[in-house]
């Protein structure tokens, strides 16, 4: 019973992410964007001004949502 590894020993497995909350409301926003140039396009056919005025944001703030994370993922990799 001496060799016998102590009970209290921390648990080895990875410890949760510091900012998921962040990376959640990150994805959430990529779709967002997503999903407001998707009806942009779809309205364009139609209405190529209001289709426009929709597409571009959407793909604006997707696109930064992209950049978040990849920064986000370069900068937990140090």
């Amino acid at each position: 019973m001496a060799n016998a590894a102590p009970n209290n020993t921390p648990n080895p497995a990875k410890p949760p992410k510091p900012h998921a909350r962040l990376e959640k409301w990150i994805w959430i926003l990529i779709y967002g964007g997503l999903l407001l140039m998707i009806l942009g396009i779809a309205t364009g056919r139609t209405e190529p001004a209001l289709g426009w005025s929709m597409a571009v944001p959407g793909a604006v703030v997707a696109l930064v949502g992209v950049v978040l994370i990849y920064v986000r993922s370069r900068l937990s990799d140090k």
